[in-house]
């Protein structure tokens, strides 16, 4: 199943130029420890990233495409990927927030969870692309676990 989602273009830590292509996405997923990153190819299309493999888990193909679509010059992401781990095992849905400025984890945490002290939970969710609690930034796409899931 293809699946589309947007980002904004001039949000991101790191930039990626049009004669990178792809590649710059497989060395990404890599550097950041992404788990079965050796099994997603990436195009870059202009301002679009596809994304095509196969993953045993939900979460490691929304680790990627989050983490691609967090890239300066990705307005879009295309995921292709297939995921071989049956839905009915599979997680719910994790919500994807964009960063507004003045955000804190804790602040995203209050508004998802009602209680600022599970910013962790949204951390832990964005690992690897995320180092440390306090370095989020304004256009940055976070994934947040659905409550029932996180608060459990």
């Amino acid at each position: 199943m293809v699946k589309l989602f947007s980002f904004e273009k001039k949000a991101g830590k790191q930039e990626v130029k049009d004669e990178e292509g792809g590649g710059f996405f497989s060395d990404l997923f890599k550097r950041e420890g992404q788990k079965n990153a050796e099994k997603v190819q990436a195009e870059k299309k202009g301002d679009r990233v596809i994304l095509k493999g196969r993953v045993p888990k939900k979460e490691d193909a929304e680790r990627m495409i989050v983490s691609a679509g967090n890239t300066k010059g990705v307005a879009e992401v295309e995921s292709q990927i297939e995921v071989e781990e049956p839905a009915e095992n599979a997680k719910p849905d994790y919500t994807m927030y964009t960063v507004k400025s003045g955000d804190t984890l804790s602040k995203i945490a209050k508004a998802h969870y009602g209680d600022a002290m599970a910013y962790d939970i949204i951390f832990e969710a964005n690992k690897p692309m995320l180092k440390d609690p306090d370095e989020i930034y304004p256009g940055q796409v976070l994934r947040v676990p659905p409550k029932d899931d996180a608060i459990a």
